[in-house]
């Protein structure tokens, strides 16, 4: 009697609220994915770490979208025009635009926006030292763009999808100042961040936005509609990747966004899942330029000189058909920018030369404080190859283990590495992070940015802009070259390496093929 009476009352309950009964039982419809780190910094504008700006395009959305074949299309924006001389620039939003509280998205928060990106990142600030770049309000829809002379990035740099990505937030937020990470998440794209379920180290939950309004078109890379077939998406945090591996073959979790290399070729054989490539990547061991040893370029090269790329990724495990053997070059090799000027001395690699280089430059046994990640077996095993490398050259070094989330908060300090700073940390890139002079994170780093390890060159920062202003296809190749040979003398970083990972999939899972260059594009999946 008290069951058919509860049941009873569950029906007229939904009768009052005007909700058929299925509707009220009807099951959330979710997606469970392994991210690859945990998520502490919710700011995409702050860090240029790939969990927070993952992060970011699930909250927020972009001026400008790029679509699979790397082409920026309008997003947020409806329309726009340039002037003849390419001097103007004028853009009008969709209509029906709103924030995650549904207040609208207005041209006022887009130029604040990009004011914020501006100042940040690589291709704003060459905007801005080339162009005098000036963002106004024309009104609630329209804003422009005023350059003192053309710059030929502006869409690209509208929807650059990693370093720091041009997302939209309310205005307010976005006059807050750069020097800390924002707190406060007011998104503007497809997915909503329960805050209230977040639990840090663990997990991170999102719900379909109900205000956001997507566009017509398909989903395409990050352009399109991004309408997703999900309720409900959880980003659980596994370090262990036994663990994560076997939730994935059990069914407990749908995708796991980077697989352990290990796990790799055993999962090509599994039925029930499929590999879906994430296009190149490198490996790069990033040094403090504010303090010694590594504020010594000679040193830098002594480590160069010493690097295997074939030991760092058999250390990382990607199988062999996934590496390429020995890429001279700081861009993606086989790209468009891939150019080999300057490797010439820096291909073979030759320990007692670089100790022999070492002792040259007057290294004084300074101790290097290298951070370890104990929570990405790839960077794990990149980070322990780089304290093999440095102790074989005679260097006295100080590993320090900890998540890659504390690594990326501590990576932000600027003190001595005695005083809480640090000396090396190894980490990867994405083609999106080392394509150009530009888009390369470390390379695109002029005198004065805030990128961890503050490199500073200003031959390198000089050939930068003469390659950006140059529009003959010859000599801006020959200007390529130039900056590819001063990068091996100021050395911003060293390349360990280029390979090719892969997220894996439950095979239950539509819409794989839609996934690009390792990006986590879970609005155009469904199951």
């Amino acid at each position: 009697m008290q069951r058919r009476t509860l049941a009873t009352a569950a029906l007229l309950i939904a009768g009052l609220l005007g909700t058929a009964a299925p509707a009220v039982m009807a099951q959330t419809k979710t997606l469970k994915v392994v991210a690859h780190a945990d998520v502490k910094i919710l700011d995409p504008s702050f860090t240029t770490a790939y969990i927070t700006r993952n992060f970011g395009y699930m909250v927020y959305d972009m001026p400008f979208g790029l679509d699979s074949k790397g082409q920026p299309k309008p997003q947020m924006v409806d329309k726009y025009t340039t002037s003849k001389d390419g001097k103007l620039w004028t853009f009008t939003l969709r209509p029906g635009l709103k924030f995650s509280d549904g207040t609208p998205v207005k041209a006022a928060d887009v130029v604040a926006s990009m004011q914020r990106w501006t100042a940040k990142d690589s291709i704003g600030r060459a905007m801005t030292a080339i162009s005098a770049a000036e963002w106004k309000t024309v009104d609630e829809k329209t804003f422009t763009l005023t350059l003192k002379e053309p710059f030929g990035m502006v869409l690209e740099g509208m929807a650059k999808p990693s370093g720091f990505p041009p997302v939209v937030m309310p205005e307010r937020l976005a006059r807050m100042p750069t020097t800390a990470p924002l707190t406060e998440v007011m998104g503007s794209g497809p997915f909503v961040f329960k805050r209230d379920e977040w639990v840090p180290g663990n997990k991170v939950v999102f719900v379909r936005n109900p205000h956001y309004v997507p566009r017509n078109e398909p989903a395409n890379g990050l352009a399109g509609g991004k309408k997703s077939a999900f309720d409900r998406i959880e980003w659980s945090y596994i370090p262990d990747a036994n663990s994560a591996v076997a939730a994935l073959k059990k069914g407990e979790v749908d995708l796991i966004e980077q697989v352990p290399p290990d796990y790799i070729n055993p999962l090509r054989s599994d039925t029930n899942v499929k590999l879906a490539p994430s296009g190149a990547w490198q490996g790069w061991m990033v040094m403090n330029q504010l303090h010694p040893p590594f504020n010594n370029p000679k040193i830098r090269q002594a480590v160069l000189k010493a690097v295997s790329q074939d030991k760092f990724m058999a250390a990382m495990g990607y199988p062999v058909d996934m590496r390429v053997t020995n890429c001279a070059t700081f861009f993606i090799c086989g790209s468009a920018h891939e150019t080999f000027a300057g490797a010439e001395p820096w291909r073979t690699p030759d320990l007692a030369k670089a100790k022999q280089m070492l002792a040259e430059a007057g290294y004084k046994g300074e101790k290097v404080v290298l951070l370890v990640p104990s929570d990405i077996t790839y960077l794990n095993a990149e980070a322990l190859m780089a304290l093999q490398t440095l102790r074989n050259m005679g260097m006295n070094v100080e590993p320090v283990t900890s998540d890659w989330a504390s690594i990326g908060a501590r990576r932000a300090k600027r003190d001595a590495p005695d005083a809480g700073g640090w000396n090396m940390y190894v980490t990867v890139a994405g083609s999106f992070d080392a394509d150009s002079p530009i888009t390369n994170a470390y390379l695109s780093a002029s005198c004065g940015s805030s990128l961890p390890g503050w490199p500073c060159d200003k031959p390198l920062d000089e050939l930068r802009t003469a390659w950006l202003k140059e529009t003959n296809p010859a000599k801006r190749k020959e200007l390529l070259d130039k900056f590819h040979v001063q990068a091996f003398n100021a050395l911003p970083y060293i390349p360990v390496g280029q390979y090719t990972p892969a997220m894996a999939i439950r095979k239950e899972v539509k819409g794989v093929e839609k996934m690009w260059n390792g990006l986590p594009l879970v609005w155009a999946l469904d199951k």
